[in-house]
C-alpha cells in the first residue's frame, strides 16, 4: 500500500525551515537594536535651544515649520514624474530598433500619442501653470 504522505514534509521539517529565516530576522533586528544602543551611549548628549531650534539653511526661521503648501505644486511634481519615467521607455526601444521593425513603429507611435493627449489634458485643465 503506498505512503500518502511521501515525500511531504512534517510539521517539525517545516517549522525547522522557518526557523533559519526567524532566526535571521532576529539577528538582524538584534544588529539593529544594539547599534543604537551603543551609538546612544557613546554620543554627546548636550542639547540646548538653538540645536533644537528648525533650520532653514543658514538663515533665521520666518515663520512656523508647518506650512500649507497649493495642491498645484505636488500635481505639477507629480506630472513631471510620470512623463519623466514613460519617457525612459524611449530608450530600450530605440537601442533595439532595428531589429523590431514595423510594428514596433506603430506601436510606439501609439504609445507617443497617448502621451500627447495626456500632456494636452493637464495642459488645458492647467495642472502645468506654476502660479
Amino acid at each position: 500500500m503506498p505512503d500518502r504522505f511521501a515525500g511531504r514534509l512534517t510539521a517539525l521539517e517545516m517549522f525547522g525551515n522557518y526557523a533559519y529565516t526567524g532566526i535571521w530576522l532576529l539577528i538582524g533586528v538584534g544588529f539593529v537594536l544594539v547599534t543604537f544602543w551603543f551609538a546612544s551611549l557613546i554620543r554627546p548628549q548636550r542639547p540646548n535651544p538653538t540645536k533644537l531650534e528648525n533650520y532653514e539653511c543658514g538663515e533665521m526661521p520666518l515663520s512656523a515649520s508647518y506650512l500649507q503648501f497649493n495642491v498645484k505644486y505636488y500635481i505639477f511634481a507629480l506630472i513631471f514624474v510620470i512623463f519623466d519615467v514613460e519617457v525612459v521607455f524611449l530608450f530600450p526601444w530605440a537601442v533595439v530598433y532595428n531589429s523590431l521593425g514595423l510594428f514596433a513603429l506603430i506601436e510606439m507611435l501609439v504609445f507617443l500619442l497617448i502621451l500627447i493627449f495626456g500632456l494636452a489634458y493637464a495642459w488645458k485643465k492647467g495642472a502645468l501653470q506654476w502660479v
